[in-house]
């Protein structure tokens, strides 16, 4: 076998992990945006809840339209938590993926 054919052989046969490799870092890349995300969401309902505002709706628009369907949101008192999965090619790594943040506040009497 010629040279020239051997190395066709190795990069025919190194696309699979470079593919791999690109959907590990695009899925690690969604996952640090995801928490970004909940981040801000999680801030605008503590403001909003300090401010005597509902804290949902601030929640819910601080997130992008494919988050909201994705997030989770709990209130309880001045505690806020919202969990995110991030967006995936397999639903399992989404899933055991998922992210989320919290914030406290103490509600305006």
């Amino acid at each position: 076998m010629d040279e020239r054919g051997q190395a066709s052989i190795e990069v025919v046969a190194a696309v699979p992990a470079i593919l791999l490799v690109a959907l590990c870092c695009l899925q690690l890349l969604a996952a640090g945006y995801s928490l970004s995300l909940v981040d801000g969401a999680a801030e605008a309902g503590a403001l909003a809840l300090a401010g005597g505002l509902p804290p949902r709706p601030a929640i819910e628009s601080a997130l992008p339209g494919w988050a909201r369907e994705r997030a989770e949101i709990e209130i309880e008192g001045g505690r806020l938590r919202v969990s995110l999965r991030p967006p995936s090619a397999i639903g399992a790594v989404g899933d055991a993926l998922e992210v989320d943040s919290s914030a406290w506040v103490r509600p305006p009497s």
